[in-house]
C-alpha cells in the first residue's frame, strides 16, 4: 500500500522533548496495560484479511510494537500522528511479524486525529490509541467515539489517566498538588477545554450511547527504584503542571520538590499512577 498524507491543521500542542518522554515511558506501559482486553480484542478479528489496524496518536509506535506481535494473522497498520518525525520513527520500528508468524506492515497519516470520520475508519478490524483521551474535548470524544461507532469496529484504547496518585512515602503536600495537576489537566488550551482525567468516562458514555459493549480494566503504573529515571522525570513534570495551574505552589514546594527529587534519584520514591483501559466492541 501506498503512503497517504492528509494534512490538516492539528490542535494538540506537544513539547520538543515529546519523544524523549515516550522513550522513557514506554516499558511503564506495556507492565501496565491490561493483557485480558487483547484476548477479547483477537476473538473480534474475524472478517477480511489483512487486518486494518488505526493506531490514533501513534507517537513513535510503543502501541503498535507491543499489539501487534500479540494479535494473529496478517496485519496493516495505520498510524496517526501530527508530527512527521514521530511518524517516520513508529513505521521504522514497526515489527514485522504477527504473533502466528503472518505479516505486519504499516503507513503513515499525517493530520488532525480529532477530526475523523466513519469513512476514514471504514474496513478496519480495530481502532487503537495510548495515553491519548486526556488531551482531548467532549466534542473531541464525541466525534472520535462516532467514527469508530460508524465503522462497526471495535475501540482499544490503552492507559487513560483518571486523576488517582499515591506516593510513597507519603507527604501532607500531595494531594494538594494532585488536586492542581487535575485542574490543570482541565484547562483550556485555545479554546479547547480538555477533558484530562475525565476523559475516559466520558469516552465509555459515549461508546455505551452509540450501543457497543465496553469493558475498563485498571491499568496503574507502579513505579519503584527500577524506573528511577522515570519517577523523576514524571515527578518534575507532575509538580511543574501543578505550579502552572496554582503559582502559590511555587514558593511552598522548593523544600518539597527537592526532598522528593532526591528520593527519586536515589529510588526511593515509590509512585502508583492509575489509568484506565478501555474496549469498546459493537454488539
Amino acid at each position: 500500500m501506498t503512503e497517504h498524507q492528509t494534512v490538516q491543521e492539528v490542535p494538540i500542542e506537544l513539547p520538543p522533548d515529546f519523544a524523549q518522554w515516550l522513550a522513557l515511558r514506554e516499558p511503564a506501559d506495556v507492565a501496565a496495560r491490561a493483557t485480558d482486553l487483547v484476548e477479547a480484542v483477537r476473538a473480534t478479528l474475524t472478517g477480511d484479511r489483512p487486518y486494518v489496524v488505526h493506531d490514533l496518536g501513534a507517537g513513535t509506535g510503543s502501541l503498535g510494537r507491543w499489539l501487534a506481535p500479540l494479535l494473529p494473522g496478517p496485519q496493516h497498520w495505520i498510524l496517526h500522528d501530527q508530527d512527521p518525525d514521530l511518524l517516520a520513527r513508529a513505521r521504522a520500528n514497526m515489527p514485522t511479524l504477527a504473533a502466528d508468524g503472518a505479516p505486519v506492515t504499516a503507513q503513515t497519516r499525517r493530520g488532525d486525529l480529532t477530526r475523523l470520520r466513519a469513512t476514514d475508519l471504514a474496513g478496519a478490524a480495530l481502532v487503537s490509541a495510548s495515553a491519548l483521551l486526556d488531551m482531548l474535548t467532549v466534542a473531541e470524544i464525541d466525534r472520535l467515539v462516532a467514527a469508530c461507532a460508524g465503522a462497526g469496529c471495535p475501540a482499544l484504547f490503552l492507559v487513560s489517566v483518571t486523576g488517582t496518585v499515591r506516593l510513597t512515602p507519603a507527604d501532607p503536600l500531595d494531594a494538594e498538588i494532585a488536586e492542581a495537576f487535575n485542574a490543570h489537566q482541565r484547562r483550556a488550551v485555545g479554546g479547547r477545554q480538555l477533558l484530562g482525567p475525565d476523559a475516559v468516562e466520558a469516552c465509555a458514555a459515549g461508546f455505551i450511547r452509540h450501543g457497543m459493549t465496553v469493558r475498563t480494566r485498571p491499568s496503574p503504573w507502579r513505579l519503584g527504584p527500577e524506573q528511577a529515571a522515570l519517577t523523576a522525570q514524571w515527578f518534575d513534570g507532575w509538580l511543574e503542571a501543578a505550579c502552572a495551574q496554582h503559582p502559590e505552589l511555587v514558593g511552598r514546594t522548593r523544600e518539597y520538590a527537592q526532598r522528593r527529587r532526591e528520593e527519586a534519584n536515589a529510588g526511593r520514591l515509590g509512585v502508583l499512577v492509575d489509568h484506565t483501559d478501555l474496549l469498546a466492541v459493537p454488539r
